[in-house]
């Protein structure tokens, strides 16, 4: 039997449809895959902790697998980075847009998704305008002029155990209950940014962009902080915000048991 491994992945997701596996497109999933089996000469199917869409970056995505190859596990990140061609040209000529920060055996009974406790995501506002920064941050009229007070406050009502209904697009994986527990939201800036965290126990299908887009409206003075709360407590997704850009939002951290 072989050892069961876990790594941490950082990645660019500008130029990828996702996370998922899918035909005839490039994911994240799909091109750790094929390095994978490049390596160790066989199929090497991984589980990823959280299905990013596209667009979506990550600093500490997780997966797990199951290893077979006499390839220390400890040596899979220099061996892997270089194959993605991380700081020099990748397989396909383009630069690599993927690293994996670590690589660790598991427990037998470990699994990336189901041993998931908590994550921590960041979505970054620009200030500037640069269009150099475009693929990495939400670029939205008026952003250099949001009252980070008025969205702390519309912030508060998130915090704690909620029905977050009303923060979840349609078309994701249908859930058993939509009740999830917000632990810590904050929004602080630096001279280019805006950068909202949150950390929770589990979040549903956009629910950060749609929060995100909800705090960015009450900032603007488009709405108000109490009427967060509302939005809440009816689970109706048209008392929300609008759904924040893809290009801002980073898995930040994942928490395991």
């Amino acid at each position: 039997m072989g050892k069961n491994v876990l790594i941490k992945i950082e990645y660019d997701g500008t130029n990828f449809c996702g996370w998922q596996i899918q035909p005839n497109v490039r994911t994240v999933q799909g091109e750790i895959e094929h390095v994978l089996r490049y390596i160790a000469g066989e199929e090497v199917h991984i589980h990823g902790t959280s299905r990013t869409d596209a667009g979506v970056h990550a600093l500490g995505q997780c997966a797990s697998f199951d290893w077979d190859s006499n390839m220390p596990v400890e040596k899979l990140p220099e061996v892997m980075n270089r194959r993605f061609g991380a700081g020099g040209e990748g397989r396909s000529g383009a630069p690599g847009d993927i690293r994996i920060l670590s690589a660790e055996v598991m427990p037998d009974d470990f699994h990336a998704r189901y041993s998931c406790r908590g994550k921590t995501y960041r979505y970054v506002i620009d200030k500037t305008g640069d269009i150099f920064v475009r693929n990495h941050a939400l670029q939205y009229p008026g952003a250099d002029a949001l009252d980070l007070d008025l969205m702390r406050q519309a912030a508060s009502y998130i915090i704690g155990t909620h029905d977050f209904k009303c923060f979840e697009t349609a078309g994701g994986t249908p859930r058993e209950t939509t009740v999830r527990t917000v632990s810590e939201l904050s929004i602080n800036e630096d001279e280019n940014s805006i950068n909202i965290e949150i950390t929770g126990d589990g979040f549903l299908y956009n629910m950060v962009r749609i929060i995100t887009g909800t705090l960015i409206e009450a900032g603007l003075g488009k709405r108000t902080p109490e009427s967060v709360a509302e939005a809440i407590e009816s689970r109706d997704r048209a008392k929300a915000g609008f759904t924040a850009a893809p290009q801002g939002l980073y898995l930040k951290e994942i928490y395991f048991e």
